[in-house]
């Protein structure tokens, strides 16, 4: 989505920038209450001559594209209560136009919103409609016949955002994607070769159990006898090679 910095002048009529200045406390969400009317159509009737409201906002978002139109620490009249209302004088507004991908234009908002929250470390309980400053029936597509059941969904879509974090960019996205490749193709080179050891392991133990002789060889009855009971080994089953070594140890007189 698209963030366009695009403040309204100072001279603009009917005091819409006051310029006052505002240490924010709130969100404030809206609907524009035009079906046809995009962003860029919300900003550019803040400054159309024929436009003799006072009424202004912050930030107007579609399903392509958020305009800034007021500074965030200035003050905007959007929320109804007059001039020392604590919506006007330390709420953020916000319109969410209602043309076009509405569910898109919703998307983008929450994530807009819980940037906005986290970049202030504040929560999903900063967050007010115009209706809680006026009783306006706004926003209205939120409204669902009094049982406001679309704002309990927008919040919870802002909760989500909040905890899914910064989302990847496309160039740490082809990254993250690249990485995951090379883990499967290594958790599949592991893979092999735990087949491939646990073979040789095998291989090994057979050759092991062919090279055992099914007696002892006479030539090392005694050397066999005497490690035993020096309590040496505790078996006499071996190869060639195991006999030779005992009776060499054996006659070098160890096993005593």
């Amino acid at each position: 989505m698209e963030y366009i910095v695009n403040h309204i002048p100072r001279t603009t009529p009917c005091d819409r920038r006051p310029g006052l200045a505002m240490a924010a406390e709130y969100i404030t969400i809206h609907n524009t209450g035009n079906a046809n009317s995009t962003a860029l159509n919300e900003r550019l009737w803040l400054t159309n001559p024929s436009n003799d409201r006072k009424a202004s906002y912050h930030i107007v978002i579609d399903q392509n594209r958020a305009i800034e139109c007021l500074p965030l620490t200035e003050v905007g009249w959007h929320a109804g209560d007059g001039g020392s209302g604590t919506g006007n004088r330390k709420s953020i507004g916000i319109e969410i136009c209602e043309s076009g991908n509405y569910a898109q234009t919703l998307q983008n908002a929450a994530r807009l919103v819980a940037e906005l929250l986290k970049e202030r470390g504040w929560g999903v309980d900063r967050l007010r409609r115009h209706y809680d400053w006026s009783s306006k029936i706004c926003p209205r597509l939120m409204y669902d016949k009094g049982t406001w059941a679309g704002w309990t969904t927008f919040k919870n879509m802002v909760r989500n955002a909040l905890q899914e974090g910064e989302p990847m960019t496309p160039q740490e996205l082809s990254a993250f994607k690249e990485l995951q490749g090379q883990v499967a193709t290594l958790a599949q080179a592991n893979t092999h070769l735990g087949v491939v050891i646990e073979g040789q392991a095998k291989q090994i133990k057979a050759l092991q159990d062919r090279a055992k002789l099914a007696e002892v060889p006479a030539w090392a009855q005694a050397a066999v006898d005497a490690a035993v009971a020096a309590g040496v080994i505790d078996t006499k089953q071996g190869s060639h090679d195991f006999y030779r070594l005992l009776t060499i140890t054996h006659r070098a007189g160890v096993f005593k």
